[in-house]
């Protein structure tokens, strides 16, 4: 029997579904890392799946010597100690876009909400408060015929750019990884350049992985070029965004608002200044774990472990990145 090593644990229910799914001659072994059980048996597993809350380190990678392979049931791996695991010779692996949907659908749900006002509007109505100001004081918007910009054209962004066109929305996009012209014109989008992508977008939305190159890529001077009562949104990583230049971009004025499910600090100080402004709306990190989701990620990872198991490659490797 071949023991794969589950951290943290997830609810009973979905530790189920999991064990439901596991191949013939294989068991599952949850915990969380510092369990007497769990670290006892590291040294000896030969795969770890999960997620990398409170980082995979190096003393992790030193301590699973013998590790075929590192799946992950999410898409991020910026809490991994990358260059530890490139030493370790072990393969790190991702989701492999199994919340691609989930995440693509938050991302519309995101730009309908702040377009429409939608927590004002609820906030309003519980509180006894019936149409507000008149029909100019915080104006609706609708979502068609405006540009969309995307930055980080990949699986979920392309996901993003096929819904987009549900409803008549031009999507324009942004990628160090440039589609061919035959690639654009079956997905319905255009590549520009990132400034020029800010400058002439109505609704900019960043799909790309923290990195080095990534962090902090939408501060002050990205803010500024961005279109008068342009909206953004992120559903991707809290530290790609500088949040000091966000809110002074929209208390300003010059932007009209923004939809976030990540933030630099999860969960954010109780009196962050975001949660004063109207036109800012907030979910918290749950765009991708949505019930449907969980299946497919661990199809994924456990496909991925029988390909290790089986002396081949495994897919949606990242420890190369």
């Amino acid at each position: 029997m071949t023991t794969i090593l589950f951290s943290p644990p997830l609810p009973t229910s979905i530790m189920d579904m999991c064990r439901a799914m596991l191949p013939p001659g294989y068991e599952l072994l949850a915990g969380e890392r510092k369990d007497p059980e769990f670290a006892r048996a590291l040294p000896e597993a030969e795969f770890w799946m999960g997620f990398a809350r409170g980082g995979l380190d190096e003393a992790f990678f030193k301590t699973g010597k013998r590790l075929k392979l590192v799946q992950l049931i999410s898409a991020g791996y910026d809490a991994i100690d990358m260059a530890a695991a490139r030493r370790s010779g072990i393969p790190v692996c991702n989701n492999g876009g199994s919340n691609s949907v989930s995440v693509a659908e938050h991302t519309l749900m995101l730009i309908l909400a702040v377009l429409k006002r939608l927590t004002w509007c609820h906030g309003n109505v519980v509180s006894s408060k019936w149409r507000v100001g008149g029909f100019d004081h915080m104006p609706l918007h609708e979502l068609e015929g405006k540009t969309v910009g995307i930055v980080g054209l990949g699986r979920i962004g392309k996901k993003v750019a096929r819904r987009l066109h549900g409803f008549d929305a031009r999507v324009q996009y942004y990628d160090i990884v440039r589609l061919s012209e035959d690639e654009e014109d079956a997905l319905g989008v255009r590549f520009v350049l990132f400034e020029e992508l800010l400058r002439t977008s109505d609704i900019v939305t960043v799909h790309v992985p923290l990195s080095d190159a990534t962090r902090g890529l939408m501060s002050t001077r990205e803010f500024a070029t961005m279109k008068p009562d342009a909206i953004f949104i992120n559903t991707c990583r809290g530290p790609v965004v500088d949040e000091a230049a966000l809110q002074k971009a929209i208390t300003s004025g010059h932007l009209g608002g923004a939809g976030l499910d990540v933030m630099v600090e999860e969960p954010p100080a109780p009196n962050h200044p975001f949660f004063g402004l109207e036109n800012v709306i907030i979910t918290p990190h749950m765009a991708g774990p949505t019930w449907e989701n969980w299946p497919k990620a661990f199809r994924n990872a456990l496909d991925n472990i029988q390909r290790v198991a089986a002396g081949r490659a495994p897919l949606w490797v990242v420890s190369g990145a």
